[in-house]
């Protein structure tokens, strides 16, 4: 990990940009656990996956969660997904991409095959990426666990929440289209859920993500619903997953 460069937000918090390899990130520490002051003990952790848009269009977003979980006294890590932001693009997944904008404006169903390619490739790239950037991130002194996860693509929360044990809860955002093979992994997921859903997403299947909900293997799970589309979730819902985190991670 190669931190390259370093500003200091108004209200404390330490953003840091870095690279992984090829990979960009940004880590946001809570003012405790800075370099420059560091806590008495290691800071928790929240891996906050972004969704495929890249990280620069998405920041205003993921600064203000990671803000956001600062003053809850975690520090927050992100990286840029695979073919997203200036990451090389992949021409099947544009491809799938491009299929899934044909079909839902000729409003025609999406088959399991444009949601197999547009998924399964990211998620079999991106999941080892973010245990590659967990162990980098867990070797810098300031950094501890426990870890939690809170993220946009579904498939990838929950193919993480089965093969890391490190994560030990998770919030996860029931907006993206879900494979079927999803659902087999979904069962062997143990650790608590948050599970969040826009009731009236307009380019997702509700029915899937409930579904998949029903299918996780976790004892305790709970399901947050609140009507309006992609976009309108609600302040309080950001609430209630920090709240999940305060209990599962300090």
């Amino acid at each position: 990990m190669h931190f390259t460069s370093e500003q200091r937000l108004d209200d404390g918090v330490l953003e840091r940009e870095f690279t992984l390899g090829e990979i960009p990130g940004i880590l946001w520490t809570p003012a405790p656990a800075s370099a420059a002051s560091p806590a008495s003990a290691p800071t928790p952790l929240i891996l906050q996956s972004p969704p495929p848009l890249g990280l620069r269009r998405t920041y205003p977003r993921l600064v203000a969660r990671a803000r956001h979980s600062a003053a809850n006294g975690f520090a927050t890590a992100t990286i840029e997904l695979p073919g997203s932001g200036d990451r090389p693009r992949w021409p099947a997944a544009e491809q799938a991409r491009a299929d899934l904008r044909r079909a839902m404006d000729a409003g025609e169903p999406v088959t399991d095959e444009i949601i197999d390619a547009l998924v399964l490739p990211l998620v079999d790239k991106a999941v080892p990426e973010w245990q590659a950037a967990l162990d980098a991130l867990l070797a810098l002194p300031e950094i501890g666990g426990p870890v939690g996860y809170s993220g946009g693509v579904i498939s990838i929360g929950t193919r993480l929440a089965v093969v890391e044990p490190r994560i030990s809860a998770a919030v996860l955002f029931a907006g993206s289209f879900v494979p079927r093979a999803m659902y087999d992994e979904a069962r062997q997921v143990t650790i608590p859920l948050h599970v969040l859903l826009q009731w009236d997403d307009e380019g997702n299947d509700r029915q899937a993500a409930l579904d998949l909900f029903d299918a996780f293997g976790s004892t305790e799970k709970t399901l947050l619903a609140n009507m309006g589309g992609h976009t309108g979730v609600p302040e309080h819902a950001g609430e209630a997953a920090a709240r999940f985190f305060t209990r599962h991670l300090t």
